[in-house]
């Protein structure tokens, strides 16, 4: 495997080799803080039976619009949002308030049958965060419990402890995934194939480094992570391969919100394809500061 770092990324950089990969770490490593809010449709299960078993297509169709009105609201204000079991999901939510995360919920609940609850919690770590949020909507009631209804609780992170790294996404792509399964397998193996590299991928990046990832469609899964190096990410990708067969690449990117460090790490994805690294780590990118 091939392994880089994108030259620019680093400053009074440090070198380190050995017999499989060329790994380039930071001595100024970028920090992370995540804010990762937990999206809960409120006595879901019930509601799907009651008052009797709703036809599949339409509870297929309510959920996918409910995801695609959430991931539209968060998107257009920075967020990424991911569909996990669809009846829970979770956003980053760097940059979103209280307020807003509020209105959003409003919005579902005029909008939908069903409403929504949310928690929200940041860490250097998105596993912990996620696990904080999940605890305080544990909390506050029973998934199933028809009382708990429109739950809001955590706290973002406040303006003034956000820096320009606070997000770390990471891209991840699977090599020739078109020469190798869509053009030679019938498109169920191929399904097979590369949710077996995504199991593996979701298991030991957040057993091993706290990630959190989540396949996206086609042959990519995006991950947030913390602030990790390039060695962390060759010794995932060497675990992927001997575990499924499967090789991955993956772009790495940093900002103050997931629609930026996305950006960062899209561009470093294709950076990877281009020279044929395995990873590229994008330079952080600096908010603009405004005039007014």
């Amino acid at each position: 495997m091939k392994i880089a770092v994108a030259a620019s990324h680093i400053r009074d950089a440090s070198e380190q080799w050995d017999n499989k990969t060329q790994v380039v770490t930071h001595q100024d490593r970028a920090v992370s803080n995540a804010q990762l809010t937990l999206v809960q449709i409120d006595n879901y299960g019930p509601w799907t039976v009651t008052p009797h078993p709703r036809a599949e297509m339409d509870l297929q169709t309510l959920q996918s619009r409910l995801y695609a009105d959430i991931a539209q609201y968060v998107g257009s204000r920075g967020g990424y949002i991911f569909f996990t079991r669809f009846d829970n999901m979770v956003m980053v939510t760097n940059g979103l308030d209280t307020e807003l995360l509020r209105r959003m919920q409003a919005s579902i609940g005029n909008r939908f049958p069903v409403s929504v609850s949310l928690a929200t919690a940041h860490d250097p770590s998105p596993v912990t965060a996620l696990e904080v949020a999940t605890a305080d909507l544990q909390a506050a009631g029973s998934a199933q419990d028809h009382s708990r209804t429109e739950v809001l609780v955590g706290q973002p992170l406040s303006e003034d402890i956000r820096s320009s790294t606070d997000v770390h996404i990471a891209h991840f792509d699977v090599n020739d995934a078109t020469g190798r399964f869509t053009d030679q397998l019938n498109a169920y193996d191929t399904f097979i194939e590369i949710e077996q590299s995504y199991a593996s991928l979701m298991r030991y990046l957040r057993a091993e480094y706290g990630g959190l990832s989540f396949f996206v469609g086609g042959d990519n899964m995006i991950a947030v992570v913390p602030a990790l190096d390039a060695s962390a990410y060759a010794d995932v990708i060497d675990v992927v391969e001997a575990e499924t067969g499967v090789i991955l690449k993956v772009g790495v990117g940093s900002a103050r919100t997931a629609q930026a460090a996305g950006y960062a790490a899209k561009h470093a994805l294709e950076e990877c394809r281009a020279t044929g690294d395995g990873v590229v780590i994008a330079d952080p990118i600096t908010p603009v500061e405004s005039d007014d």
